[in-house]
């Protein structure tokens, strides 16, 4: 069993730049597919983006451009960069994993581990 442990969070300004992690640790191949999902107002989860311990990754369509995905592999650490942040950002961020197939999209939150959340405030 993977156990994932998400970053801290902290208040940040519009216009800065953020970057969340999550730390996997216990049988690690169970993050090989790893993805970032956060709330939407309905409390459905938002999935937005999943990578693979291939190198893959895929973006929601709506993050593209401000949201980077990348890994320290050798300590099993997932980011989640997000660049030009906005109140509308303000949301607690989740990271999840599982074995393959790496599911991308809404089928993502099959994923079966989870870790606890991060908390982003973004607020001037």
């Amino acid at each position: 069993q993977v156990h994932l442990v998400d970053s801290l969070g902290r208040p940040v300004q519009p216009a800065a730049s953020l970057r969340l992690s999550c730390a996997a640790s216990g049988d690690t191949y169970g993050a090989y597919c790893m993805a970032w999902f956060r709330p939407l107002p309905t409390n459905a989860p938002d999935w937005l983006g999943t990578f693979d311990r291939d190198g893959n990754t895929t973006y929601a369509d709506s993050v593209k451009g401000r949201f980077t995905i990348s890994e320290d592999s050798a300590q099993n650490i997932l980011y989640l960069q997000i660049t030009n942040l906005s109140p509308e950002d303000t949301a607690m961020y989740y990271c999840a994993a599982d074995f393959p197939p790496c599911y991308t999209d809404y089928a993502a939150t099959l994923f079966g581990n989870w870790g606890q959340g991060t908390q982003v405030t973004v607020s001037s």
